[in-house]
């Protein structure tokens, strides 16, 4: 159990004072980024902070509880950074919101692993209401009717997640296999759909080429707007909203 938190003016109450719980997570965050999950340890993490054990338990009662702080943390600077891209409709926001996370989990390699165990153990949590709330308003803004506000959103930070999980992973592996050079591992993977039995696999050749071509982002944002024109063509707008109408707050 987690010491009781000290009212008084003792050295241990003045340590977890000056050490906060923001402190502690962003370290986590840091420590994350270089050596992964199983980097993160109180050990090492009391090392960074140069505190005891005691100051950080004082905050954070477990790794499960740091872990799911610190995927909050990240996720809340992704949305929070979204209102500052140009947007204009419901649309662009969400595209934004899309975008914050796209790049957030390129740059976290943790974060998408931590996403998909922690969102399915404990849906109750602050990390699925925020971008439920985020994408939500948006599609409420683009005048879905309320039967579907959930199905739609739904679909879309299935996919967000999902698409920029999976584009991060890519990623991973193009650099661990030829290493910077994003380029070359498309070549190679392209120059082997071509190489493939066109009998078994027309399709597969045919789209070869634009896979050697693609561009993550634009490719990742035109999933997200496929998703929005079928949200929006499945259920026309029954309120004044309209997708040209200033984005929700």
């Amino acid at each position: 159990m987690a010491p009781r938190k000290n009212t008084g003016s003792t050295g241990t109450g003045r340590r977890a004072d000056a050490l906060s719980r923001e402190r502690i997570v962003e370290a986590a965050v840091e420590l994350l980024d270089t050596a992964g999950e199983g980097g993160l340890t109180f050990r090492v993490l009391t090392e960074r902070l140069a505190t005891g054990a005691g100051a950080i338990y004082w905050h954070v009662a477990n790794k499960g509880e740091l872990l799911a702080a610190a995927t909050e943390a990240v996720v809340a600077a992704a949305l929070a950074g979204a209102p500052a891209r140009p947007q204009r409709t419901p649309r662009d926001a969400v595209r934004a919101v899309a975008l914050g996370l796209f790049d957030a989990l390129d740059a976290h390699p943790w974060l998408g692993p931590q996403l998909a165990t922690q969102m399915p153990r404990d849906p109750a949590r602050s990390v699925t209401p925020l971008l439920y709330e985020a994408v939500g308003r948006q599609v409420r803004a683009l005048g879905v009717p309320e039967a579907a506000w959930f199905t739609g959103t739904s679909a879309l930070v299935h996919y967000i997640l999902g698409a920029a999980g999976q584009n991060a992973a890519n990623g991973r592996a193009a650099r661990a296999h030829v290493g910077t050079d994003r380029g070359a591992f498309l070549d190679s993977v392209s120059t082997a759909w071509e190489a493939l039995d066109p009998g078994e696999y027309p399709f597969v050749r045919a789209v070869a080429n634009q896979l050697r071509d693609h561009d993550d982002t634009e490719q990742f944002l035109a999933g997200v707007d496929l998703i929005l024109a079928g949200i929006t063509a499945l259920h026309a707008p029954d309120t004044p909203h309209s997708p040209d109408a200033p984005a929700a707050g």
